[in-house]
């Protein structure tokens, strides 16, 4: 049997009037019988774009020209925004993206939950929506071609890495260093055994986390050693998987066990601080963590007669400023770890009516005494794939009030619908601008008995 040959991409441009956008931050227009996904184009905008890939119905294609512009277009603050995957929506003005990102969150209520909130909430935003990110995996390649080494992201539409020369939504003391950062490790001799570099960002320290593919040379290390203490970074190793992770600069400090290394951050309006590991999860936006936080604990209204269960909890980040707030607090999260952090810094801050389990809340018919308690109030937090396991058993808690905090609007749209047929009513919704100049929804919703 002959096999079937995929016809090339026509490299031609084409030009086309974009008719809206997907949730993704793309252009969608219609050509030659296909849908098209056109990246940096807005709805209402002529382009010309040029095919990246093609089936039989749908395409992807990159906008090459602007020729009539939206009112909503702003020029992008990256050089490498039309290359990077790590942004898509650099050409869209902050309000704009902020308007986008609430439709997106209101249309997947309705399409996926066939619910709508009784009032939509302000949104949360920055100032200031750049240098924000303060967590990020860098790759890392050396090109033997080029003679260099490339530090950044993917590009769109690829597997390759975008020569990056500077990042601006990256902490400016690392999006700003880049072209140091391939100086660096252009001058190592396992600069083909380094393919990446993750990055902690505390209130006051920045982490560089190195995966190495084989043993560093005493050559390497000190000229690792040396680069962070220029740039005021820690240096940890990671030689094979997370466990191996270890810090080698600074010195150790005299009582600290290696592993026991922290980062912190704060949230001022509850005098709280947090100490995380460089592999702990935290938010990777500190200033929408500082507003989200008090936040969502209005909408919760806890009181001290209060006892809330904070599902997905990780190491406190709401646990423990409800703590402040509530009579008891009960956080849960999937990891032992996260559980022995959410002690560790309720013992930081001196609080002592805060419990932490760690149990698959994937899984129904807990086996925990949390699991069979009584609440008044509950706080979710769950990952992408969202929370529908709980909540499809949530009328056994006997809330009367949730606070369900998404970054997937789909999943949360999803378990809303659940939350009604509960029994809840969907109070209030809005969103969160997490990642500025991402198609990332990060949300918000209050459901009230």
């Amino acid at each position: 049997m002959a096999r079937r040959r995929h016809k090339p991409v026509p490299k031609e441009p084409v030009q086309a009037v974009i008719d809206k956008m997907d949730h993704e931050g793309r252009g969608i227009t219609y050509h030659d019988g296909r849908t098209v996904f056109v990246d940096g184009a807005l709805p209402k905008e002529e382009v010309v774009f040029q095919y990246v890939s093609r089936r039989a119905k749908v395409a992807e294609a990159r906008t090459l020209e602007v020729i009539q512009g939206s009112a909503e277009r702003v020029d992008a603050k990256c050089p490498h925004f039309y290359l990077c995957g790590g942004c898509s929506l650099q050409h869209m003005a902050p309000e704009a993206q902020i308007n986008f990102k609430q439709n997106v969150l209101l249309e997947q209520l309705e399409h996926f939950g066939n619910v709508q909130p009784e009032d939509v909430l302000p949104p949360l935003v920055n100032k200031e929506p750049w240098a924000y990110r303060r967590r990020a995996r860098l790759g890392a390649r050396y090109v033997h071609k080029k003679e260099k080494v490339l530090v950044g992201f993917r590009e769109k539409h690829s597997s390759f890495l975008a020569d990056l020369s500077s990042c601006k939504v990256l902490t400016a003391n690392v999006g700003e260093n880049l072209e140091e950062f391939k100086t660096l490790f252009s001058s190592l001799a396992a600069k083909e055994t380094i393919p990446q570099i993750e990055v902690a960002v505390g209130d006051e320290q920045t982490a560089l986390i190195i995966r190495h593919l084989e043993p560093l040379s005493d050559d390497d290390l000190k000229i690792l050693i040396g680069f962070c203490q220029r740039l005021d970074f820690e240096l940890y190793l990671q030689p094979k998987g997370p466990q191996t992770i270890h810090r080698v600069y600074p010195d150790p400090v005299p009582g600290i066990i290696p592993g026991q290394e922290r980062l912190s951050y704060r949230l001022p309006d509850f005098n709280l601080e947090f100490k995380f590991h460089v592999s702990d999860f935290t938010q990777v936006n500190g200033g929408i963590n500082r507003q989200m936080v008090p936040f969502a604990i209005d909408l919760l209204a806890p009181s001290k007669d209060d006892k809330v269960l904070d599902l997905f909890c990780g190491l406190g980040n709401f646990t423990l400023p409800i703590a402040t707030r509530a009579k008891e607090v009960v956080g849960v999260e999937g990891s032992e770890r996260m559980v022995e952090r959410g002690y560790e810094n309720a013992k930081l801050n001196n609080l002592e009516n805060a419990r932490f389990y760690a149990a698959d809340l994937s899984q129904q018919g807990q086996q925990a005494p949390w699991y069979d308690e009584q609440y008044d109030l509950i706080l979710l937090d769950p990952a992408r794939s969202g929370a529908d396991v709980l909540v499809s058993n949530i009328e056994r808690f006997g809330a009367r009030r949730i606070v369900y905090v998404s970054c997937n609007p789909a999943t949360l749209s999803r378990d809303a619908g659940i939350l009604v047929e509960k029994g809840y009513r969907l109070k209030k919704a809005g969103v969160m601008d997490m990642f500025p100049h991402t198609a990332h929804v990060e949300s918000i919703a209050l459901f009230e008995k």
